[in-house]
Parts: C-alpha cells; structure tokens; sequence
C-alpha cells in the first residue's frame, strides 16, 4: 500500500495535470518577399524572380570582354575589377574613383596606377551603400539608414567618417530606397527615396527625389511620384534634371516601361503609383483620371529595363555628333518571360525632351539566343581624357570605353 503522503502527492500531480496535451501554436506563414507584392493570384506559380547579384571576385580572366559590341572606333578594356557588386561611381579631385554597392554593403576606392589599377574597401557592413558623390575633398556615402563624409579621404586613407545621418532624416525602408546621390549645378545634393513597394500609396517621405544642402540642411522635395529612380545627370544647356525611373513589375512582360524623365519645374508629379510610362494606368490602385497633372517621360526604356545610371556626354575624345548626347546604363530586367536590356544605349533629344530616339551603344552582354547574360551594365562616369567608364554590377567590373580617331 502507498504511504499517505505518496498518495497524496501522486493525486495532487494528476489533478494539476492537464486533461489532455495541448498542441503547439502553429507557426506564422513566413510573410512573401518584397518584390513578391503586386503579384496576382493567377500569377502565383510564376518563376520569375530577381536575378541574384554575384558576390565573389570574377577573376579578369573570365571577363568576356571580347564579346561586348560598341559602334566602329570604340573599344572597351577592363579598367579595373575585383570589386564585386560595383555600382555608382564618383571621382575625387586627385582621381581616385569611390564605387557603391548594394548587397555586398561595401565601399571601394581605386586608385589609377597608369598601367594597372588597384583597389582597396574604405567602408564595409554598411545597409546598400550604393550611393557616393564627391565635393570639395570629401567623399559622400549615403546606405539606407546612415550618411558618411570622409573628409580629405583621398590624402589621408585612414581618415574617420563624419557621421551626418541625423540632418538628413532618412526614412526607414529597405524596399527602394537605396540611393544614387551627386552634387548638382547648384552646389545641392540630390537624393532620390524610391516608394517602400512594388505598387502602393506611398507615404509622404517616399517616391519623390529631394535636395539638400550639403551638410543635410535645406532639404526640398523637387519631384514626387518616383517610383525608383537610381540615376539621373543635368542637360549641360539648360541644366535641367533628367532622371531614369523604374516601372512597376507584374502588369505582365510587356509594360509598364521604364522611364527617362526630365524635370522643368520644381514640384512636377510624375505618376506613380496611378500613372505609368505613357499614361498607363495601373491595374491594382485605381483613380478616375488618373493621368491628369503627370509629367510623360521623355521616353520609355523598354519594358522592365531596369535603366541605371544616365549621363550626358561633355567630352572630347567621342566624335562630335556624341556631344551632350545621354547615355543610359539598362542593367536588364528580372519581371520578364524573356529577358530585355543588358546593355548601354544613348537617347538623342532635343533639349526640351521631344523627338527622342534610342540607338544601341554597347551591347553583348545579353545573349538572346538562350536567353543568358555575362554582365549587368549599371552606371558610368566620364574621366578628364574624355573616356568614359562603365560599372558592371554583376561582374565586379570597370570598362572603360575609348575612341580612336
């Protein structure tokens, strides 16, 4: 027989015992990834998906610089590589060039030893550094959540940042909002701050390009209605600012386009999220009249394009019928059956946008008889000589384009 005491504790056990086992919560559905949001339910089982960027050294060797196709008298030459995920570039006063990335969270520095470049990081584990500018000595780093100056960077290479990230008041999303940043005619900082989505109604900090002064005050929201724009330069006549933008995905393979904008007046709306490339509407957010006071672009880019950097020719060295003809980087689309882009075009104009036309410039990156691609043109820079560079995002890679007369 059970002592008193046994029994007594053996009852008091099975009295606090639970009737039965209670099942564990079911775990949360993982919510879909950003670029998943727009997409419709018949959609589902599509397999498109962002191309993933390479984050390891391409070894020069296996640049197939060979197989890039430029007009008769140019040539294109690695300049610099093993830089992976390379995309804005600025020149300091003394020439060294300050590359942004984006996933990779890095900055780099190259320095032009003549007959062969090297590169060190300056700063890294940053949120997408991608954007860099620089003015009066001072390198400008602008990631999602911070904004450096390295003073006197390219005397002094282990010179500390000055951390500026409070005068500037960045909002907190991740979704487009890395950044391309330059110093504009006026002395200003432009900054654009893509919309936190696919398709939504932003809020007030988002999809709209600002200016600042450059120690962060001053700032002013000069266009609204960008969706994502990641480049833009300044007609060298009328100095006004021309801007690439990103189109929507999932309106299907076709549409809408991306975007070459330029902006007349500040304050001008350019669309987004009701209004699209040339007045389409869009199919999720729905608004009578949608079109009405947008700004129409200059011209479309192609359907998921993803246009990069822009800028227009000042040099020298190209023949004359290229002077202050824009180039745009399309570093190729994801949102797409068959791929499109991959590739560096130039857009002749006239200088109050009318009558454009897109000739091919640098091709050969995509290959469309299997549908494959060796690189992702992204962003260029003029140098002083009046050769021109070109980063490939994917690759690591600097080209640098000559002409030879």
């Amino acid at each position: 027989m059970f002592k008193k005491s046994t029994l007594a504790a053996a009852l008091l056990a099975l009295s606090a015992a639970p009737a039965f086992a209670q099942p564990a919560p079911a775990a949360a559905p993982a919510a879909p990834p950003a670029w998943q949001q727009g997409r419709a339910a018949d959609m589902s089982t599509s397999t498109l998906a962002p191309v993933p960027g390479r984050m390891t050294v391409t070894p020069a060797a296996d640049i197939p610089i060979n197989s890039f196709k430029l007009p008769p008298g140019f040539k294109a030459e690695v300049w610099a590589s093993g830089m992976p995920g390379a995309r804005a570039m600025a020149r300091g006063d003394d020439g060294k060039i300050y590359i942004g990335t984006r996933g990779i969270g890095r900055v780099y520095e190259v320095t032009d030893g003549g007959a062969q470049r090297t590169s060190r990081v300056v700063v890294d584990k940053l949120v997408q550094p991608a954007g860099v500018a620089f003015k009066n000595g001072a390198l400008y780093v602008m990631a999602i959540d911070k904004v450096l100056r390295f003073d006197g960077i390219e005397k002094n290479p282990a010179v500390a940042p000055v951390d500026m990230t409070a005068a500037f008041k960045l909002p907190p999303e991740q979704h487009h909002n890395w950044k391309y940043i330059r110093f504009g005619p006026d002395g200003k900082l432009y900054v654009p701050f893509g919309a936190p989505c696919n398709i939504c109604v932003p809020g007030e900090e988002y999809a709209q390009i600002r200016r600042y002064n450059a120690d962060g005050s001053g700032m002013e929201v000069i266009a609204r209605g960008v969706r994502n724009s990641v480049g833009f330069d300044w007609h060298p006549v009328t100095k006004e600012l021309w801007f690439t933008d990103h189109g929507r995905d999932w309106m299907g393979d076709d549409g809408p386009e991306d975007e070459l904008n330029r902006l007349s007046k500040v304050g001008e709306n350019f669309g987004f999220p009701y209004c699209h490339a040339n007045a389409v509407p869009d199919k999720d957010l729905k608004k009578d009249k949608p079109c009405d006071g947008v700004t129409l672009p200059v011209q479309t880019m192609g359907p998921h394009s993803a246009v990069m950097g822009a800028h227009f020719y000042t040099g020298n060295m190209f023949p004359a019928e290229y002077k202050n003809l824009l180039f745009v980087a399309r570093k190729g689309s994801w949102n797409r059956t068959k791929k499109y882009g991959y590739d560096v075009v130039t857009v002749r104009a006239d200088a109050d946008g009318k009558n454009a036309k897109i000739t091919p410039f640098m091709t050969g990156f995509l290959d469309s008889s299997n549908d494959s691609f060796s690189g992702r043109p992204a962003y260029l820079l003029q140098l002083p000589d009046g050769s021109m560079l070109v980063s490939d995002e994917q690759l690591g890679a600097i080209y640098r384009i000559t002409h030879g007369r």
